[in-house]
Order: structure tokens, then sequence, then C-alpha cells
């Protein structure tokens, strides 16, 4: 039911209510929504509002529009592993999503002392700064700000480019494997800004990584602390 008396819009109302049918299963994963009259008659509003609605949901990444066949339900939630080998584009395609990104900054930085410990460098020494949002089929699931040895991988961003992914990318340096050395998970509420690049609302709450990668030496090669939509992802820690 929607309260046509209260302090939120009919629209906003009415996406929650569709949100939780989804969570809850009423709507499984592919599956396609009400149509927008069904929409109307079921709530008791116009198509405009039924039409914000759905934009609500697709904004958050929980349908998707498909011209002249109707609104459905996303895939549904990403299971990402994190063990010693994770890797983000096998993770995505094993369970049947596109990964993809876009890069928003790429940046030499003076090390913080933060960064420097994770590394094992010298606090102010130059490391590579590279932020991005990471998707599965075009929704947003990571925003990543990860820091590499400048030192050790010159041009990077050019070098990059040339490959894939970063595994292959790293591999050109003569890094043939690495591993996930450590990863620490919280949970927190976004900033206006974190929630607008992932696009989900103020109010959903964000899953937090920081981890370490290492060469077959043990020696650091990365550094990422990244934030992840709870709505959209839940973790599968592999102890081993």
């Amino acid at each position: 039911m929607i309260d046509r008396n209260g302090g939120s819009t009919l629209w906003h109302q009415i996406g929650e209510i569709l949100a939780a049918d989804i969570t809850a299963g009423t709507f499984a994963p592919g599956a396609r929504l009400p149509t927008e009259p069904e929409l109307m008659e079921r709530f008791g509003v116009s198509r405009f509002t039924v039409r914000q609605a759905l934009g609500h949901l697709e904004q958050r990444g929980l349908v998707r529009a498909e011209q002249g066949r109707g609104t459905f339900v996303h895939k549904g939630v990403l299971d990402y592993t994190l063990s010693k080998r994770t890797r983000f584009s096998k993770n995505l395609i094993e369970q049947g999503f596109e990964p993809g990104g876009e890069l928003l900054v790429h940046e030499v930085v003076p090390a913080t002392e933060r960064v420097a410990v994770q590394l094992k460098l010298v606090a102010g020494v130059p490391v590579i700064h590279r932020r991005g949002v990471m998707t599965a089929d075009g929704v947003p699931v990571e925003l990543g700000d990860t820091y590499y040895p400048a030192e050790r991988f010159p041009d990077f961003d050019k070098v990059r480019l040339q490959y894939p992914t970063i595994t292959a990318a790293l591999a050109s340096y003569g890094i043939s494997d690495y591993e996930r050395l450590s990863t620490e998970i919280e949970a927190r509420m976004p900033t206006a800004e974190e929630a607008r690049l992932l696009r989900q609302p103020k109010s959903a709450p964000l899953l937090v990584t920081r981890k370490v990668d290492v060469d077959t030496d043990g020696v650091p090669i990365a550094y990422a602390e990244s934030i992840w939509p709870a709505e959209r992802i839940t973790f599968n820690v592999e102890l081993r």
C-alpha cells in the first residue's frame, strides 16, 4: 500500500515496494515486471508516476528496460568470491555477467602513510593511483582506488591500454602470477558522490574492502580500497 498523505513521493514509495518484491523473490531474476497499465491499476497512479518509479529501479541497477518488450529484473545479486586468486573479470564471466568499467583517475602521487605501509614503501615515494568504476552488464558494482609502486610500473597508463585485463598488463612487467595477501571488509553508508557514481540511493549501505596483492616472491604490487553496493553483491570468502 502507498501512503498518499505521507512525506514520501508516490513514485518513490512504488519503487521501494517493487524493490522489496524483487528482493523477496516475487519477481525472479530475468522475469518481466507487470506492464505500465497493470502497475497504474495496482497503485492507482498515473503513467508518469509509474515511469518515475521504474526509472528509479533502473538507476539502482535492479531492472533493465528493453524497448518494445518491457522492464525485466536484473540477473540478480553478484556472488563475488574472495580468495587468494580473486580476479574481477573471471568472477563475473563465470556467472554470466559481462565485465566492464570506466577509468576516472590516473595519476602519480606521493604515497600516504597508509598506502606506504601496505606496499612496504617509504611514505612520500611516488605511487600510481587509479580510480575506476567497474560494472556487471553495465551496472556499477565497484568503485575502487588502487595504488601501484610507480618505480616498478613505469608508463602503466599506456601499458594498461594495450591489454584487456590488469592481469595481462602486469604480466608484461614480468609478473607471471600474483596472489591476494589480505582482505578487510566493513560496512558503511555512502557519501553523495559515491552514491551518484554507483547509481544507488544515499540510504543504501556499502560494503568496503581493502586488499593487498603480492607477487610470487611475496612483494606487494598493489593496494586497493573499494566500495560495493550491498544490495547488488554478496562476498563468498574462501579460506584457502
